[in-house]
């Protein structure tokens, strides 16, 4: 079994999304961690591109072999654009999840919000993998 990966550079919530933070428009996908707990996908249902969401807001859903889990926003955004790629190849999120596993990319709506996210070190501890 592949060990996990975790970049250094990312933010990541405690419900399991990572966020990586550029020139105004951050992308989110779900973690390494997440994917290997749900197992193979086989369904990714992800929002529109102008939808807006608060903090804690279901902005999708991931479907697995195992089970449906639902995907939470950590910080209020708007949608900006959505992984074409997931629709026919839900695989990528297994396969790649920091690369073209990547679900959505968003405007926050406070650049701020990027200090309520957790780092890695932080992460891992509240998955218990520290």
């Amino acid at each position: 079994m592949a060990e996990l990966q975790f970049p250094q550079d990312l933010s990541y919530s405690a419900e399991h999304e990572w966020i990586a933070h550029s020139d105004g428009t951050w992308t989110m996908g779900i973690t390494d961690y997440a994917q290997d707990q749900l197992g193979d996908l086989v369904f990714v249902e992800l929002p529109e591109a102008g939808d807006t969401f608060a903090k804690g807001d279901v902005f999708g859903s991931v479907e697995s072999v195992k089970s449906v889990s639902e995907l939470y926003c950590p910080v209020d955004c708007e949608v900006v654009e959505v992984n074409p790629a997931l629709e026919d190849d839900p695989n990528l999120v297994n396969t790649d999840p920091y690369g073209k596993g990547w679900m959505i990319k968003v405007t926050p709506a406070n650049v701020g919000d990027k200090e309520i996210l957790l780092s890695r070190e932080d992460y891992l501890t509240g998955v218990g993998l520290a």
